[in-house]
């Protein structure tokens, strides 16, 4: 049997492989979400909910019964917004590098639009008034051209 007709054995997502990094917590943060996102881990807290509510009569609906799963979902939640955070910083900065390389690669991109993430809100509201009066010459030029526009 070929390599290509092998099953997939479940393996290290390639995500937290690829990682090169010493950041423990960044090779933790990539390895737990990539878990957290799975298919079996949405199964998993989908049946401990199950379960909790099928435990409600035993319990007899009681205010502790009802405080575990707010304390439980409590912690998870606090817990899993630095992990988002974490994963949603480390895909802006990214795509924000990936976007630098193309304007760079480009002849006709103007290469002070690289970082511009970097700037100030009013250097960025001036950059955007800037690219707005573009537009709406643009508009005028198409209207003027004879073109149907939007």
């Amino acid at each position: 049997m070929s390599d290509s007709q092998r099953p997939m054995k479940s393996e290290t997502p390639r995500e937290v492989t690829s990682r090169t990094t010493n950041d423990w917590f960044g090779r933790l943060a990539a390895h737990t979400s990539s878990c957290l996102g799975s298919k079996w881990a949405f199964a998993g807290a989908g049946s401990i909910i199950v379960i909790w509510g099928a435990t409600g009569p035993l319990f007899h609906f009681s205010d502790t019964w009802q405080l575990i799963i707010n304390t439980g979902t409590t912690i998870v939640t606090f817990l899993m917004v630095f992990l988002i955070q974490n994963t949603q910083n480390r895909d802006a900065k990214a795509i924000n590098l990936k976007l630098n390389e193309l304007i760079r690669a480009i002849d006709k991109a103007r290469n002070k639009m690289i970082d511009i993430e970097n700037l100030s809100d009013l250097e960025l509201d001036a950059l955007q008034a800037t690219y707005e009066k573009v537009r709406v010459a643009y508009v005028r030029h198409e209207r003027t051209d004879g073109r149907i526009v939007p």
